[in-house]
């Protein structure tokens, strides 16, 4: 061990050395591993008639898992402090790439929805690498404008302007679902920023209020709203997805049909390898094989929700509001996915994370891990002795 220009080459590598949150890393190779066996049978038929190729979903799924895993590890070797000083040039890119995809001519309209964007050999959903756009800009804002936020309403106002600008471009699309996503999201991550809780009711109330409206002044949304309440009452139109879905479960039982053996998804079922591959996995592994599915979401969402408490612990706010914000994305998700699929709530056009065909969002879902096991990296190399001897040099 020397001084001066000479490195310090053992405690360096103590320092350098990569620390990967097992747990974590687990949770979420065992759903994106469980998720190709789901998909391939969920998609089997619909991949065959409209490819003649009965793994066509599955191995685009695949290319978009090696894409995301390069990108995720790309983040996992970017230090944090470099996207948060990234926050002003993510909060544009995301404007933008909202702004780009209602482009005449820019725009790929799939369902009456212009929500994609042409990027080489793939569509692009523009709402879900905007989303991580926002986020990260909001953590960063909330670290610098904290005593404002906590003492005005100004504080709490300006960051709320610009989402609620994000959400009417989501809306122009339209997507619905991504926009509640998003704002519900970034409520959250205001309220356990310290938000007063009279400006956070406020802007809640508002927001309900502006969403109903949107919700009853549209007639296509007001179908699926009614057809949600009572799908049975018009079984072969507006509750016909919803009544598909429903006799997938129901077929499942406690134990499932079996791998492969779902009837629903021979064309009965639409969606069913994208929203609605959660009841085709209800059918084939039934209550026990869904209630584990939800549990490993939940361990996963615990894992997510710990991290943020550590970080907030080792005074890293930046991390901490990127793992609550993710962690509230990924489960409200999820939650939103299972309870269309369930009947539980209207249909939103979401995907379940890591489970479901949807390449934009594998690609930003396998991000968000990647910064996620970052954050636990540099909580960890800040735990060890050499790091806190030299805390102004980067892990």
């Amino acid at each position: 061990m020397t001084t001066g220009s000479v490195t310090m080459p053992f405690p360096a590598r103590l320092r350098t050395e990569l620390q990967i949150d097992p747990v974590l890393l687990s949770i979420a190779m065992t759903l994106l591993l469980g998720g190709f066996v789901i998909l391939a049978s969920a998609s089997i038929s619909i991949s065959d008639n409209a490819a003649g190729n009965p793994f066509y979903y599955v191995q685009r799924q695949l290319l978009a898992a090696t894409i995301g895993a390069v990108a995720g590890g790309i983040c996992l070797f970017v230090p944090m402090n470099v996207w948060r000083s990234l926050g002003p040039l993510l909060l544009f890119t995301g404007l933008a790439l909202l702004v780009l995809v209602l482009v005449p001519g820019v725009g790929h309209e799939v369902n009456g929805s212009t929500r994609w964007v042409r990027i080489g050999i793939m569509n692009l959903q523009v709402s879900e690498p905007a989303r991580l756009c926002f986020l990260l800009y909001l953590a960063g804002y909330l670290v610098r404008r904290n005593k404002s936020l906590r003492e005005e309403f100004m504080g709490f106002l300006r960051p709320m302007l610009v989402l609620t600008l994000a959400c009417v471009l989501l809306l122009k699309e339209p997507d619905f679902g991504a926009a509640i996503v998003l704002l519900a999201t970034a409520l959250v991550m205001l309220f356990v920023g310290g938000a007063r809780i009279r400006d956070f009711l406020v802007f809640f109330s508002t927001a309900v209020i502006a969403m109903a409206a949107l919700a009853i002044t549209s007639p296509y949304r007001m179908k699926r709203l009614t057809g949600f309440l009572d799908p049975w009452s018009d079984p072969y139109d507006s509750g016909f997805q919803l009544t598909q879905s429903l006799i997938a479960i129901g077929r499942g039982e406690w134990f499932g049909v079996g791998l492969g053996d779902s009837v629903q998804k021979l064309f009965y079922l639409p969606e069913a390898h994208t929203d609605f591959v959660f009841a085709v996995f209800a059918e084939e592994f039934g209550l026990a094989g869904s209630l584990l599915l939800i549990g490993l979401f939940l361990a996963l969402l615990w894992r997510v929700f710990r991290l943020g408490m550590r970080a907030a612990s080792a005074e890293r706010f930046f991390e901490a509001y990127i793992a609550i914000g993710l962690g509230t994305w990924l489960g409200l998700q999820a939650f939103i996915n299972v309870g269309v699929n369930m009947g539980l709530l209207p249909t939103k056009g979401l995907t379940l994370p890591l489970i479901s065909y949807g390449r934009s969002s594998l690609i930003i879902t396998m991000i968000c891990i990647g910064l996620l096991l970052r954050i636990h990296h540099e909580l960890a190399v800040d735990a060890k002795p050499v790091n806190r001897r030299n805390r102004g040099r980067k892990s």
